[in-house]
């Protein structure tokens, strides 16, 4: 036997009975992996104001959102990057509402445009937010792999489905939709409800460029979806 075969038996078993590295190292090595201007509270590139710093119109905004249930994302989320506009967060809010519960979209509708928008603008936080809202409202799971991977429409069982994602490609990644297109989805939605889809769309584009701009994290437990370079 070598000499140096028992010393290296004894390093082994040193290191199979080592205790595990505790949690709380665990977590650090995590949270080191971010980026270094994101704030560990916020998730984002700016702190979350103290409610005691903010007018009566922010503290509302910051009460709603941190409230579980209110939203998809609660504070870590557009609703704390919103704190730092709150002159604007009432309108929003009130836009996104009507857009999604009151302009008259079916939920599985609702969300198809919502994913087709959060892929084409490659937005993280949004598509893992409403994957699993799309899932909970009936999308199959075949449509939604059809935005993911970005795969041909063809086979698609429902056309409103196929159409809304074209939309969807078409204003984000070729800023022009085709006659054909508009025509279509005019046919089955109607010139009013149309614009209101265009709209949600918008909403939802202008969301992901403000997560976009604060580099928004993930909430902690929540893996990425999306197959981002």
């Amino acid at each position: 036997m070598s000499a140096h075969r028992p010393r290296l038996i004894l390093v082994l078993a040193a290191a199979l009975l080592a205790p595990a590295a505790p949690p709380a190292l665990a977590q650090t090595r995590m949270e080191s992996q971010m980026p270094s201007d994101i704030d560990p509270q916020s998730g984002f590139r700016l702190p979350l104001p103290k409610p005691e710093d903010l007018d009566a119109m922010a503290r509302k905004t910051y009460e709603e959102a941190a409230t579980p249930g209110t939203s998809l994302a609660g504070l870590q989320g557009p609703a704390g990057v919103q704190l730092y506009s709150p002159r604007t967060t009432a309108h929003l809010r009130a836009l996104n509402r009507y857009l999604r519960f009151e302009a008259g979209f079916s939920p599985r509708i609702r969300e198809i445009a919502i994913l087709a928008t959060a892929r084409e603008m490659d937005s993280q936080f949004e598509w893992v937010a409403h994957e699993p809202e799309a899932l909970k409202h009936g999308v199959p799971q075949a449509v939604i792999d059809v935005i993911k991977f970005r795969k041909d429409t063809a086979g698609l069982a429902k056309v409103s489905d196929a159409l809304v994602i074209a939309l969807g490609r078409e204003l984000w990644r070729d800023h022009k939709v085709t006659s054909d297109t508009f025509a279509r989805l005019k046919t089955i939605f109607g010139p009013h409800k149309l614009v209101d889809l265009v709209l949600l769309m918008g909403n939802y584009a202008g969301t992901a460029a403000l997560l976009a701009a604060v580099d928004m994290q993930l909430p902690k437990g929540k893996q990425p979806l999306l197959p981002i370079p």
